[in-house]
């Protein structure tokens, strides 16, 4: 990861001291969202973030920037959205903004996990920055500066619950965060026990959304959502916990009965099916690619919704086609979580 260092500059170092001295006394201009009913605002919380820092955050957090589509989610859903004055870039590809708060799409952004704008993002006064593991140099920069700055790293369901309550903690929207883990639970523990009573396990393999050669190894969140819907990810002895290439050799050998496709992927189903090098994988002779759906936002990310990701896996893995009732889930988590219902 390259941060520019031309903010290192004379001039901008200057024009940071004036605007970290401002950070405080700068009012959110949208900062409807309050802290939790009865709860008492703090003069200051700290909080042991993903990366293992410890960052203290004065209190009440109103001006809050999310570098990263999965954090920003995850803010959404715990109320914080009138909060938000700096998103991820790339904004405007994220159905579930769109529906929910289109003036989401209209905020500054601060760059991507590969290409972050630190001065932009110091530039909006944050009171707290939301940032990806990748990003954790930055986040410890922005730190230093005056301008708290917490690091998530959500690469299963236990650190993607941790996420949350790291988020609401940091928010004082705790009592939020107690409604959304509950339902991450209750679905997932759903989700299991279907599963476990499925007598056949089929091998799957999950593409990346820039490659059908990237896949996703044991340590990333999206091994556990196929082994949750009772499938063997077989690519889970591979290292790491990011998205791994692999050659054509290796998934030939490899050779699932089932091939994922990301929501968000840069090719379809049919560039599979398609491709002759492929033609004899058990998954492409019996026609079972799938790609995972995108009205609302990647389930196969570790966002809240991903519990929905599982249910869909839980249906395709085994033979069934989500249907109303899949679909029920869907209308009633985006209400109670999201505001709406109904759409898409």
């Amino acid at each position: 990861m390259a941060i520019k260092k031309r903010f290192l500059t004379l001039a901008l170092t200057l024009a940071l001291l004036f605007g970290v001295a401002a950070c405080g006394a700068s009012p959110a201009e949208n900062g409807d969202a309050q802290a939790d009913s009865g709860s008492t605002v703090e003069a200051s919380i700290t909080v042991i973030d993903q990366a293992g820092r410890s960052v203290e955050i004065a209190q009440p957090v109103e001006r809050l920037v999310s570098g990263f589509y999965i954090s920003s989610s995850a803010t959404i859903a715990l109320g914080l959205s009138d909060r938000l004055v700096g998103i991820e870039a790339r904004a405007d590809e994220r159905p579930v903004y769109t529906l929910m708060k289109p003036e989401l799409l209209s905020l500054p952004n601060v760059g991507t996990a590969r290409d972050f704008n630190l001065e932009a993002c110091i530039a909006l006064y944050p009171d707290l920055v939301i940032l990806p593991y990748r990003l954790r140099d930055a986040a410890e920069t922005l730190t230093d500066m005056g301008i708290p700055a917490i690091v998530v790293n959500p690469e299963s369901l236990e650190e993607l619950v941790a996420m949350i309550n790291l988020i609401a903690t940091a928010t004082q929207t705790t009592e939020n965060a107690n409604r959304l883990v509950a339902w991450i639970r209750d679905t997932h523990a759903a989700v299991t026990a279907e599963s476990a009573v499925v007598a056949d396990r089929p091998t799957v393999y999950i593409a990346g959304v820039g490659s059908h050669l990237s896949t996703a190894p044991g340590g990333m969140f999206q091994s556990d959502l196929i082994e949750m819907a009772g499938g063997i990810n077989v690519a889970a002895d591979l290292p790491g916990r990011g998205w791994t290439e692999i050659s054509y050799e290796q998934l030939l050998a490899m050779n699932p009965d089932i091939i994922v496709l990301p929501s968000e992927a840069s090719y379809s189903v049919d560039d599979i099916l398609n491709n002759p090098t492929l033609a004899d994988l058990t998954a492409a002779v019996n026609g079972s690619v799938y790609q995972m759906p995108y009205t609302y936002e990647a389930w196969d990310s570790p966002v809240p919704a991903s519990m929905l990701g599982a249910r869909w896996l839980l249906a395709v893995l085994h033979g069934n086609s989500p249907g109303d009732e899949f679909m029920r889930y869907v209308y009633e988590f985006y209400a109670e979580f999201y505001g709406f219902d109904g759409l898409g």
